[in-house]
């Protein structure tokens, strides 16, 4: 699917960060390195040895898990979780997070046509912002408007998408949301908004 197929009524274009504008894993992957790095200077711990266990922790079973693996299996200090977590939401990266080669062309194409542009991302507020100043826009920032559901109430809850309809004077059938999870279709679906799976632009 390309804008082209897109409703040409549709004004404004509501997107997730996660797995939806890029991959999320990007951000992880380089933060687990980090993390890694720092371990080994200052714990002697084996960086590639301890990166690969947090990668394959993650993929297995989510991120939630990957520091009960590494004092599970590396013995690591539990006082090494408030390192990993605050980099986690404050990371500065080796590398910028690149936007899916997709749904940039979709960005820009929005953008050529004046049509509004909008993230709307669930977690924890400082990281996503976090997320989105390292991303590689290709000169779309100033064309982007973000909301952190979390100041409000986070998705499925609607009060952040309410927030920008009436910030922005819109109608809610002007509006298409680009998702990738059960909590975006049913915030789409509370607010009266349509929704498009992102797997249909990738």
């Amino acid at each position: 699917m390309k804008y082209a197929d897109i409703d040409k009524r549709k004004k404004a274009f509501i997107f997730e960060l996660d797995n939806v504008i890029y991959p999320e894993k990007d951000y992880l992957y380089q933060v687990y390195y980090i993390f890694a790095s720092l371990l080994e200077y200052t714990e002697n711990f084996d960086a590639k040895e301890t990166t690969n266990l947090m990668v394959d922790t993650y993929n297995a079973e989510g991120s939630d898990r990957v520091f009960d693996r590494l004092k599970e299996k590396l013995n690591i200090d539990e006082k090494f979780r408030d390192n990993l977590n605050n980099l986690l939401i404050t990371a500065k990266l080796p590398l910028k997070l690149l936007v899916y080669k997709n749904i940039l062309n979709l960005l820009q194409d929005i953008v050529i046509d004046r049509k509004k542009v909008f993230i709307v991302t669930n977690g924890n507020p400082e990281q996503q912002l976090n997320k989105i100043k390292q991303m590689e826009w290709h000169g779309l920032e100033p064309y982007l408007t973000a909301y952190f559901a979390e100041e409000t109430f986070a998705k499925p809850e609607p009060d952040a998408i309410d927030l920008l309809i009436k910030d922005h004077n819109l109608q809610r059938r002007d509006i298409l949301m680009i998702e990738n999870a059960e909590n975006d279709r049913l915030c789409a679906e509370t607010c009266g908004i349509d929704y498009i799976n992102v797997q249909e632009f990738l």
